[in-house]
């Protein structure tokens, strides 16, 4: 079983590390979770690519939204601070479309220079009970091949680009990694990727170079969580697909789990193979919302991430795998 005070990184942007988040937060006091969310900012659109046009500096958005995801919730000031942060105005004049968060991360981390340090003080705003760190201390851009489109500059551009992605690719090519998500990589014991947008908010963190060369040295084990939908950067892939992309962009990963919903793995079969060759064991729970959406339900998505996290360090083995997805069904 799991030891208390189980070193927890996860890694991602946006919807998809929220969810994440949001589930951990609710293991944390029964699994004593020590969890840090490693997040990208390359985002160049909405509230936070004005915010870094104008002014510069790290994009704020899905900062704000891992750092408003683990706002305790036994916490009221906190719980209100958050909701309060994930407000964004509305109307036809400067401020709209901007979250109340994004700007005052952002003023914070003009303020003090440091955006480790400035996010640290805005989790004390929220009572956060984990930390979040930028994959880097500066902001970097993404740019992508995409069959029939050629060269698209930008994360939002290539997010909604209508066709494949061939190759992704950041600007600058080697931007340096936040020091302090390095050292929390070297101390885990769990190394979480998605869910999340594959190309523009998971694939990013292994284009750091030093931050891919700490997730492969890393001794954590590791857990993949694969997405409910296809968005349009995922268009014609599937999810075995998503699992040989990851590899692609850093080559010789190991996996431990694949966690995945029993209703999108269409080809399971397909989905071990590709799972296997990483070293991973496929694990299937329900884990969308009641309702059928896309979307990942906190509860649903904690109970799964508790049975990975609590499951006994053994080889994989194949038998082993079909056993768990079909108690999971």
């Amino acid at each position: 079983m799991i030891t208390p005070g189980k070193r927890i990184v996860a890694f991602g942007g946006g919807h998809g590390l929220a969810a994440s988040l949001r589930a951990l937060r609710q293991l944390r006091t029964g699994l004593g979770l020590d969890i840090t969310a490693v997040v990208t900012v390359a985002d160049d659109g909405g509230s936070s690519g004005r915010l870094r046009a104008d002014r510069g500096g790290l994009p704020p958005g899905d900062l704000r939204q891992a750092l408003a995801a683990l706002a305790d919730p036994a916490d009221p000031v906190g719980t209100q601070t958050a909701e309060l942060w994930q407000y964004r105005f509305d109307g036809n004049d400067p401020l709209a479309g901007h979250a109340v968060g994004n700007l005052l991360l952002h003023g914070l981390m003009e303020m003090i220079d440091d955006p480790v340090v400035a996010l640290d003080r805005a989790a004390s705003m929220v009572r956060a009970v984990g930390r979040v760190l930028p994959m880097s201390p500066a902001p970097v851009g993404i740019e992508a091949d995409v069959r029939g489109l050629g060269l698209v500059h930008g994360q939002h551009s290539v997010a909604v680009a209508r066709g494949v992605v061939e190759e992704v690719r950041l600007t600058p090519t080697h931007p340096p990694a936040c020091a302090e998500a390095l050292a929390a990589i070297r101390d885990a014991d769990w190394l979480i990727f998605g869910p999340g947008s594959w190309y523009t908010s998971v694939i990013p963190h292994l284009l750091v170079p030093d931050l891919a060369a700490a997730i492969a040295a890393s001794p954590a084990r590791r857990v993949v969580c694969l997405n409910l939908a296809l968005e349009r950067e995922t268009a014609g892939m599937s999810l075995p697909d998503h699992l040989r992309a990851l590899a692609r962009y850093l080559p010789g990963l190991r996996v431990d789990v694949v966690l995945a919903d029993g209703k999108v793995a269409v080809d399971p079969i397909g989905l071990e193979t590709a799972a296997q060759s990483l070293g991973a064991r496929v694990v299937l729970a329900p884990v969308a919302v009641a309702d059928g959406g896309p979307r990942h339900d906190p509860v649903a998505l904690a109970l799964a991430l508790q049975a990975v996290l609590t499951a006994p360090n053994e080889p994989h083995n194949p038998e082993q795998t079909r056993e768990v997805t079909t108690r999971w069904r």
